[in-house]
């Protein structure tokens, strides 16, 4: 498994409970960043995914 993929999902995750921090608390900005967070680890975890099957992991 490709570290893009490993550091994709953590970035994902991260994302998604500043995005749920944001909606909470009603902060528009701590959501705007969560939600850009959640595309930049899902974008990377495909990234990841696509090396790994470039070198035929799986």
């Amino acid at each position: 498994m490709d570290k893009d993929r490993v550091a994709g999902a953590v970035e994902k995750a991260k994302g998604t409970l500043k995005d749920i921090a944001g909606k909470i608390t009603g902060d528009t900005k701590l959501e705007a960043e969560g939600k850009t967070q959640k595309a930049a680890g899902t974008v990377q975890n495909t990234v990841g995914g696509v090396k790994d099957t470039l070198r035929g992991d799986r």
